[in-house]
């Protein structure tokens, strides 16, 4: 009764929060700051509008695009298409893993919201915007019946007080049954953020809230329904989704967490008169060098419950605290703080590059779920030998000290270096250091970029990887550092729409999870290839976008990827009056391997030798058109559902792909 009457009302309320955010976006246009109408034919004064993006650790800026392409906005909804081979638990909001070694990002030091990373808003995604008049883009999507129905509702704004100083929030909400048993996601993330752009003094900051809430179904309990439903039901080749078996129906996730960042710069330099004209002149400031302080917060909340005893049981091996109910909670915290001084690029003209040094403190505190019950009068598992007490909290005190060198103006070369010493705490002895070197020149009329990369990173293994009690999980181990050893190149032609990227990558005490869910670090080493072509076709209206990858381990037991992803865009673009049509279809297809399994108490993804899948084409029929600042599209997803390709549509052994379901969307930007 409760989820129909959350589902009754989220219907009108997401569709009133839409009209108001829309109603207040197009109001915040129309006005001054005086609330005087904007006049028209003064529009073509305001500046170009612009976003851009933090790098750490010390907050320089990079420049990001804006959210108002036009093309393949469909891709989004459809929880498959976030790499081109990509694992996932299937619905919208969910959990899931990238299978593009190079694109994957290491473990955190809080594993349970790698996860669940691509729907949560990280530092690396926060974007600041300067619009010069206000911005809001809403988007909304939908899909689905009453039973299955999937809902996206998004929105951004940003508005500067004046030249110098910005604010912006925003609003993302996903509500999704799934389309099979148990599975339904709501997740909810919103933020605010502000900066300051002053000749001595700048600040960027901004704070993030997200919870997000996802049952966990355990997978279906037999393929068979996928691949050969008639052998399962006497004959019988129909299957409704919702109607198939799955292991856990009583237990979900949540991931709740914060992040507060602040980073200050204060710059001292000297004034300079530059002329105007012959009789005007005006005065700039030219930074020397600057003092940076930034301060950051995280916060994170796992809790995985699962109230049905009979079927947990089955599902875990081991039940270590509670053989009636499980409530694993973990929680984590971290204070950081990084305080630098910088020599800034471009203050003179031999002054060519930047180089910062900084100090950086954090503070960590661990909480596990703690173990209170009479274990001697309980039909419990013992712990593993070794255990013994287990502690409920752990604290950390580490510290860094670092060098940046930078060149981020120029045509010709930019370069950006950055090296790492910890020396406190768990951390004394890490080492990171990367390297990034780029240039740009025309040869023969066509624009050519090339960039080279490369990393060495020595780190310790992350403190929950070292300990960790749950009811069904409990480890203790002594993992020694994990060695990255990468390096590569990439290559862009601008004329012939070719990109190229190569990099090679050693991986020596690699640290994952075995088929039991416990953690293991490999001893040896491993090498990972990766070779990726992506290339645009044009001819005419006729558009065919390929972006294929091979990649190889050396051991696919520790490190098992899909050696072959492709994915392919073809499609028609052209106009019919003022409005831009994009029509066409495209599948993203991976060769057969042992892909890993989704263990639902650790919210992570262990290595299985059991189940390949792939092999499998998942295509999307779809209408995509923008009129104006509106951009919408019309899907049907899963197009080849029991046309070609077969039975097999498994990202990961037991989760099978959502079915063939036509989808909507729309997204709104006023700016002006």
């Amino acid at each position: 009764m409760k989820k129909t009457l959350i589902h009754s009302l989220y219907r009108p309320l997401s569709a009133v929060v839409l009209v108001l955010v829309m109603a207040a976006g197009a109001v915040a246009q129309q006005r001054n700051a005086d609330g005087s109408p904007i006049a028209t034919k003064k529009k073509q004064e305001i500046g170009r509008s612009y976003a851009w993006k933090l790098l750490s650790p010390l907050g320089l800026r990079e420049e990001a695009d804006m959210d108002t392409l036009s093309l393949n906005l469909y891709r989004r909804s459809v929880p498959s298409m976030v790499s081109d081979a990509y694992v996932t638990t299937g619905n919208l909001g969910a959990e899931g893993l990238n299978m593009i070694f190079h694109e994957r990002k290491p473990m955190s030091d809080f594993f349970f919201a790698d996860a669940l990373e691509h729907w949560m808003p990280t530092h690396d995604k926060m974007r600041f915007y300067n619009t010069r008049i206000p911005m809001t883009i809403v988007d909304f999507s939908t899909a689905g019946s009453r039973d299955n129905t999937q809902e996206w509702l998004k929105g951004t704004f940003s508005g500067n007080i004046n030249k110098r100083a910005q604010v912006g929030a925003f609003l993302d909400f996903i509500y999704s049954k799934g389309c099979y048993n148990s599975q339904a996601t709501k997740d909810l993330s919103w933020g605010l953020s502000g900066s300051y752009m002053g000749d001595r003094y700048e600040m960027q900051a901004y704070f993030n809230n997200y919870n997000l809430l996802n049952k966990e179904n355990g997978g279906i309990t037999d393929m068979l329904y996928i691949t050969d439903p008639a052998e399962l039901q006497g004959g019988v080749t129909s299957v409704d989704p919702k109607a198939i078996p799955t292991n856990l129906n009583d237990a979900h996730t949540r991931l709740r967490g914060t992040e507060l960042y602040v980073n200050n710069r204060y710059k001292v330099g000297y004034w300079h008169e530059e002329a105007v004209d012959d009789t005007t002149t005006r005065r700039i400031y030219i930074p020397v060098s600057s003092f940076i302080y930034t301060l950051r917060f995280n916060s994170d909340k796992h809790l995985f419950v699962d109230g049905m005893s009979s079927e947990t049981s089955k599902f875990f091996e081991h039940t270590y605290l509670n053989p009636d109910f499980t409530r694993d909670e973990t929680s984590y915290w971290a204070l950081t703080n990084t305080v630098g001084v910088s020599l800034i690029e471009g203050f003179h003209k031999y002054a060519k590059f930047g180089l910062a040094a900084y100090v950086t403190h954090q503070m960590r505190r661990y909480t596990f779920t703690p173990d209170t019950l009479d274990r001697a009068n309980l039909a419990l598992t013992p712990f593993p030998e070794g255990i013994g007490t287990f502690d409920p909290k752990a604290t950390q005190q580490l510290m860094w000290v670092g060098a940046q060198l930078t060149k981020q103006k120029g045509s010709l070369i930019r370069y950006a270096a950055t090296a790492e010493l910890g020396f406190v705490g768990d951390v004394a002895g890490d080492l990171k250091v990367d390297g990034e070197l780029s240039t740009r020149f025309k040869f023969l009329g066509d624009s050519v970029d090339i960039t080279a990369f490369g990393r060495f990173h020595n780190t310790a293994a992350p403190l929950l990887m070292q300990r960790y009690i749950s009811n069904h999980f409990i480890w203790k181990n002594n993992f020694g550092k994990q060695r990255d050893v990468s390096f590569g190149g990439q290559l862009n032609l601008g004329r012939t729409g070719t990109n190229f990227r190569a990099s090679l990558t050693n991986l020596q005490n690699h640290i994952y999870l075995g088929a039991d869910g416990l953690p293991r670090q490999h001893g040896g080493s491993v090498q990972v290839l990766s070779l990726s072509l992506k290339q645009k076709l044009r001819f005419g209206i006729w558009n065919w976008e390929n972006s294929i990858t091979y990649q190889t381990s050396t051991d696919d037991n520790v490190l098992p990827l899909p050696k072959l992803a492709v994915y392919s865009n073809m499609y028609l673009l052209f106009r019919v009056a003022t409005l831009n049509v994009q029509f066409g279809i495209d599948c993203d297809y991976y060769t057969r391997y042992y892909a890993p399994l989704y263990q639902p108490a650790l919210a992570s993804f262990a290595n299985q030798r059991e189940n390949m899948v792939g092999n499998y084409p998942f295509c999307n029929a779809y209408l995509n058109m923008k009129l104006s600042r509106a951009r919408f599209f019309v899907m049907y997803s899963h197009a080849n559902k029991g046309l070609f390709g077969g039975d097999n549509y498994f990202s990961m052994p037991y989760y099978p792909l959502n079915p063939a379901r036509l989808q909507l969307g729309i997204s709104v930007d006023f700016l002006n």
